[in-house]
């Protein structure tokens, strides 16, 4: 794992969730997703279709164990799903829920070339991720990449490129990059042509997964859920 010499500004819940997040990453198989775990997804608070509500409710009935939601720029449907899953917790204690890791998917900078950088277990409140979680595109300019990892770490969290076969630079000049900044992992397991049922591209999920193992980076799982249905893309 590429060393990240920032401070760690989080409380020791945070740290305690970012240990139990690595513990799953280092499990990751290809077929983790979407029916055991799902770090992509997103929600009306950003471009996706589900209620935060809804989406719980999905998450129970599929039976996962884990999820994340990564809407862009936004921590609202996190805060929203967090608060339904508790109530649903106390209402009915004799079922089994998933953890809840925050999650946020924030548009920088890299190579020349726009990528998306997903964020995990970090502090919500933290003073460093704050200028990223806006809801909307206020800032005056695209963030650098550096930048954005550096603030999810900074947050107690760890920051993911997300789809890193999907952008005008390949994945083979892009993860090298990334890893160089300190970033803790690639979502290797897309299904970049949106088949259904769900499955991850076996061309590029080779490459990136070559790569991963290169730079000694976690591999992660997401649908990349925008619709209807989080056992799909759209």
């Amino acid at each position: 794992m590429a060393l990240n010499i920032s401070p760690t500004l989080a409380s020791p819940q945070v740290a305690q969730d970012q240990q139990a997040l690595k513990q799953v990453w280092e499990n990751i198989q290809p077929d983790s997703c979407p029916h055991s775990y799902n770090f992509h997804m997103h929600t009306k608070y950003s471009d996706g279709q589900l209620e935060p509500e809804e989406l719980i409710e999905q998450t129970i009935s599929i039976g996962l164990k884990g999820l994340a939601i990564t809407d862009h720029h936004s921590v609202g449907g996190y805060y929203a799903a967090q608060s339904f899953l508790e109530e649903w917790q106390e209402s009915l204690p004799f079922i089994s829920i998933p953890h809840l890791w925050t999650g946020v998917e924030i548009t920088s900078y890299l190579l020349g070339t726009d990528v998306h950088i997903l964020g995990y277990a970090f502090d919500p409140k933290s003073s460093s991720i704050q200028p990223y979680l806006h809801n909307q595109p206020t800032l005056q300019r695209i963030p650098q990449a550096a930048d954005v990892i550096t603030a999810i770490q900074q947050a107690g969290g760890l920051a993911v490129l997300a789809h890193p076969a999907r952008y005008r630079r390949s994945p083979e000049k892009l993860i090298p990059a990334a890893a160089e900044l300190g970033i803790d992992g690639v979502e290797t397991y897309y299904a970049y042509n949106n088949p259904k049922p769900w499955q991850p591209s076996p061309k590029q999920t080779k490459i990136v997964k070559q790569l991963s193992a290169t730079y000694n980076l976690f591999n992660t799982c997401g649908t990349d859920t925008h619709g209807s249905n989080l056992l799909w893309r759209m």
